[in-house]
């Protein structure tokens, strides 16, 4: 009788033929359901060929500038924020971590409406801290710093969740034997833990920010929809889908923030990994 050790196993890395077969087509349906609604919205707007015209519109170009400066600067802040705290929930233990845990989870679940009238209760001119800030001469609601403070709530917890299971994945040996070696902590963090956690920090920094560059509901009741101060782009496919230029308006811009969006996720990638597109 064969023994479950004399028994032959496949090898590492590869995948059961019928295992693969298996998959095919809920894969396949998957990608369906991605593809076909971009394809038709892609193909309408250039059957309709309002894409061009649009592409000359001041109002669109605001927006769109908008989007990508604001999109870009909420990467950076949770970048500078969101490295440190996912570090210490990945590594030291502290009072109240859970409850801090459970925070960065939480604007992922919520409804970005919910968290823009959050932001707007905390931080309005009539809210918990506006008299604060008001005598201290500082304007948040309804101003372009509110679009990247509603960015920000509901992006960075996808860059620090992603990069707290990186700093997880890293074994804690190599920054003991460079501690051994003499380095720095922060030295040992930037050569080596931040550089083997990096397909994490790639992950959550492309997630984070194509979430902040989509944000909706959460900078229109913080921010307001104000075209060339706080009207980003999925504003102004919104105002564009409410006026005269019903669908086919709201058609064109959506195009527009489609390639806009996919070519700067592959750009961001590219720059973040610093390796090919289709390595294998």
């Amino acid at each position: 009788m064969t023994s479950l050790a004399d028994r032959p196993v496949a090898s590492e890395g590869r995948t059961s033929p019928s295992l693969a077969t298996l998959f095919a087509l809920p894969a396949l349906l998957f990608g369906a359901f991605v593809l076909v609604p971009l394809a038709a919205l892609v193909y309408r707007a250039v059957r309709d060929e309002g894409v061009a015209g649009r592409l000359t519109d001041a109002s669109v170009q605001t927006a769109l500038r908008l989007s990508l400066v604001t999109s870009t600067l909420t990467l950076a802040i949770a970048l500078l924020l969101g490295i440190p705290l996912a570090y210490l929930l990945a590594r030291t233990q502290f009072p109240g971590k859970q409850l801090v845990d459970t925070l960065v989870d939480l604007p992922m679940v919520l409804p970005p409406t919910v968290a823009g009238v959050a932001l707007l209760v905390a931080f309005g001119r009539r809210g918990v801290f506006g008299s604060v800030l008001d005598r201290l001469g500082i304007e948040l609601a309804f101003t372009t710093s509110a679009v990247v403070l509603a960015q920000l709530f509901v992006s960075a917890p996808f860059l620090v969740r992603s990069l707290k299971a990186g700093f997880q994945a890293v074994d804690p040996t190599y920054e003991q034997v460079s501690a051994t070696l003499g380095v720095s902590p922060l030295r040992t963090f930037w050569r080596i833990t931040l550089r083997l956690s990096r397909p994490a920090l790639v992950g959550g920094a492309v997630l984070c920010w194509v979430r902040a560059l989509s944000e909706l509901g959460a900078t229109i009741i913080f921010a307001g929809n104000f075209e060339g101060r706080t009207q980003t782009m999925p504003l102004a496919i919104i105002s564009a889908f409410e006026s005269s230029q019903g669908l086919a308006g709201a058609m064109a811009l959506a195009v527009i923030l489609l390639a806009v969006a996919f070519v700067l996720l592959v750009v961001l990638r590219l720059v973040l990994r610093g390796d090919r597109l289709f390595e294998v």
